[in-house]
């Protein structure tokens, strides 16, 4: 698995999207896509973005090829799944974006493609999103989930100021708060330590996630 991961870090490195796909294709036919998203991708876009932040090594051309590799696993694993990706939403409107300070769009993407492709009336916000603005457009769209993410520790602690938001205006239960990000994978218990709600294991799970913060928000307000 990790030469896998490793190979796959080498042709994003050299701008080979077409030979990044090929190998993730190939393993795909034993294992699944869904399984290779989880395995494979998701550990060497971490990895990306952890080189990305802190040297020179990838340039933002290969993230962009990064990006590109990530949308064609997508679409396939929405196309084996059968589920429609265009029409009215089935589901209720839900608000994602990074939290400020926090440009990785990346993640929040992939969330975003697998909330649409159930049902959901995504709207997405964005990049370095500030507290506030989460929670009025969640008023104005009357969502009940708000999904930020955040890639590092000092994006992460900026959620907190979302979660008083939701306090201080009352809201604590009608508004649900998901948090995701690389960071909640490596801290256990930071997404209770930030304020949030719930998270999941990565991007396949979010419809999960968002379909029981819903519900949970409807029991609040009912008393249920």
């Amino acid at each position: 698995m990790m030469d896998l991961q490793q190979a796959l870090i080498e042709r994003i490195h050299l701008g080979d999207r077409g030979g990044a796909n090929a190998l993730l294709d190939a393993w795909a036919l034993e294992s699944g896509y869904e399984h290779l998203l989880a395995e494979v991708l998701e550990p060497a876009l971490l990895v990306i973005g952890e080189e990305w932040n802190s040297s020179e090594t990838f340039t933002l051309a290969q993230v962009y090829v990064a990006a590109k590799v990530t949308e064609d696993l997508l679409g396939k694993i929405v196309a084996l799944r059968k589920i429609p990706s265009g029409g009215q939403p089935a589901k209720g409107p839900v608000l994602i974006g990074n939290i400020e300070e926090d440009f990785h769009a990346l993640g929040r993407k992939m969330v975003g493609t697998f909330l649409r492709a159930e049902g959901w009336d995504v709207h997405d916000l964005g990049n370095d999103v500030p507290a506030a603005l989460f929670v009025d457009k969640a008023q104005e769209i009357s969502a009940r989930v708000i999904g930020v993410s955040a890639m590092m520790m000092t994006t992460a602690c900026n959620i907190k100021r979302v979660r008083e938001e939701i306090d201080q205006r009352g809201l604590t239960g009608r508004i649900q708060l998901a948090v995701g990000g690389a960071v909640f994978h490596v801290c256990p218990g930071l997404a209770e330590e930030v304020g949030g709600d719930g998270t999941a294991a990565n991007a396949l799970g979010a419809g999960g996630l968002f379909e029981r913060l819903w519900e949970q928000s409807i029991g609040k307000e009912t008393g249920k």
